[in-house]
């Protein structure tokens, strides 16, 4: 990165002398450990469809049930609004919110891989609670279990994927934990197009199939190797090694192996982790990485569309089947925007991404806002050209932030911490994101039908916030080694003031340089 607001360029260091190919080791332990994402996926799908689905409602919240079928006798919008309902969704990210900090201690202490394994025994316990659910108590329960399945898993998978993939292609490999998130949602939309028309029994079977990917991730982990940045965190010199050297293809590691060695040591000069997320030098990982980004993933709106979807086609008169059909295409285009975020992300930049969504997302919300502020409201349907020009703006979105904000909300806080920070700031990544979905989730049915078409023209601005804060604050981390990212803050126009007024920082500094040199 030179000057400006951003710009590329690698950090000085040893990265030219890394050596590797992609083996099969990696490929397979890319594979499993991304799998993680479906978890998040799955649920994401699942909940938004069962909260839709007639016998779901009639067994659990009646009175939800009777006001959708008096479709004629209030306003649209506020067909859906009861907190308790909502509650059963955002129940899991609070849940999800507290046991990343436990996460942080067992990611750390124990392992990446230790983390994802307890996420899946969480996760299929909460799927067989919900399963088995007679009274919301019991759905409480397991959405809670579920919350901490997803509370270990987010906050391990992004690390492990960005720590054991190679860092020219890190950002293809980080962004299959969106692909498989992604395809989590579509899945789970499939599946409750089917059980909808089980009657009265389908929501479950949608609930309890939750248990089919936890296995299938705990099994897997069995088998994964823990990434060499763990390894040589807790000491393991040798093993690190060994996995460094299978996982790379090659006994040639030695530039990337000592890379890892030095950050190691740095780490464990280091007291107090979430303590020293607040010092200077951290501060443009703390704004960026830590609270912005993951804040604003979900201030897009995009959770809520994802959510609610086949409650806001239902609303506009899709109908219940059709609605989870319209939920299926969604996702659909979530999938799409992740593979092209994936070809794309080590090309074109992460920045440039953020920037051309931002548009699209924009265009779309106001296109939404617009339709429904003159055409939705009044007890009607909705026409068909109308209902067409809706679903497409909502696609267009959908699939923008399918390969930015989608994907990129979980690399980039990812690249950059340096190794002593990493498990904590990863922690207040997943904690911040959590605390905003939940949030978001639990106010969106009252805001629809307080603001109505307003809501949309509030994402909107909220989007233009989030284009202007990246394109002023975030440098450039494509093909940037993640043990070097910390170094393109000494020479971002704004960052620099900042991180330079710390000892520790300019100390940090020279010493990489005097290894550059040597």
């Amino acid at each position: 990165m030179a000057g400006g607001f951003g710009g590329g360029g690698a950090a000085p260091g040893r990265a030219e002398l890394y050596e590797g190919r992609i083996t099969s080791y990696f490929i397979l332990a890319c594979i499993v450990g991304s799998f993680g994402g479906s978890l998040f996926g799955y649920d994401l799908g699942v909940s938004s469809g069962v909260t839709s689905m007639d016998d779901f409602l009639k067994k659990f919240f009646p009175d939800v049930y009777h006001r959708k079928q008096a479709h004629l006798r209030e306003t649209d919008y506020c067909k859906y609004d009861n907190q308790v309902l909502t509650l059963f969704t955002s129940s899991l990210y609070f849940a999800g919110l507290v046991s990343t900090f436990g996460a942080s201690y067992v990611t750390k202490r124990r392992g990446r891989r230790a983390s994802i394994m307890v996420g899946a025994t969480s996760f299929f316990l909460g799927g067989a609670v919900n399963a088995a659910a007679v009274n919301i108590a019991m759905l409480i329960v397991g959405r809670v279990l579920l919350g901490v399945g997803i509370g270990f898993g987010n906050q391990a998978v992004p690390l492990y994927l960005s720590e054991i993939a190679p860092y020219r292609i890190r950002g293809a490999v980080n962004q299959l934990f969106q692909l498989t998130t992604c395809l989590g949602i579509l899945v789970a939309d499939i599946i409750n197009y089917f059980t909808d028309r089980l009657h009265p029994w389908g929501w479950r079977l949608s609930l309890g199939l939750a248990m089919g990917p936890a296995t299938a991730i705990f099994v897997g982990a069995l088998f994964l190797p823990e990434t060499p940045n763990s390894l040589v965190e807790r000491g393991l010199f040798e093993e690190a090694r060994r996995v460094l050297e299978k996982v790379r293809g090659t006994h040639k590691v030695d530039a990337e192996f000592e890379d890892l060695k030095e950050a190691s040591e740095a780490a464990r000069a280091v007291k107090g982790t979430f303590r020293n997320l607040l010092a200077a030098r951290n501060r443009p990982q703390l704004i960026i990485g830590a609270l912005g980004i993951p804040a604003f993933q979900q201030l897009s709106g995009m959770n809520s569309i994802l959510f609610y979807s086949p409650v806001i086609f239902q609303s506009l008169g899709f109908g219940s089947s059709a609605a989870l059909y319209s939920s299926i295409i969604t996702g659909s285009m979530l999938v799409v925007g992740a593979l092209i975020s994936m070809v794309t992300v080590d090309r074109l930049g992460r920045r440039f991404l953020f920037i051309e969504a931002g548009v699209q997302m924009i265009s779309s919300m106001v296109v939404v806002a617009v339709i429904l502020a003159l055409k939705f409201g009044h007890g009607e349907e909705l026409s068909k050209g109308v209902s067409t020009v809706l679903v497409v703006a909502i696609c267009l979105f959908v699939v923008a932030y399918g390969w930015s904000w989608g994907p990129l909300g979980w690399l980039v806080p990812s690249e950059l911490f340096p190794l002593e920070m990493r498990s904590a700031g990863q922690s207040v990544v997943v904690c911040v994101n959590l605390f905003w979905t939940a949030a978001v989730a639990q106010c969106f049915l009252a805001a629809l039908c307080h603001l109505r078409w307003g809501v949309f023209v509030l994402f909107a601005s909220l989007i233009v916030v989030m284009s202007i804060f990246v394109i002023l604050l975030l440098p450039e981390t494509k093909q940037v080694p993640i043990e070097e990212v910390w170094m393109l803050f000494d020479r971002h126009w704004y960052w620099k003031r900042i991180v330079r007024k710390d000892p520790k920082y300019q100390g940090n500094l020279h010493q990489q340089q005097e290894m550059a040199r040597a």
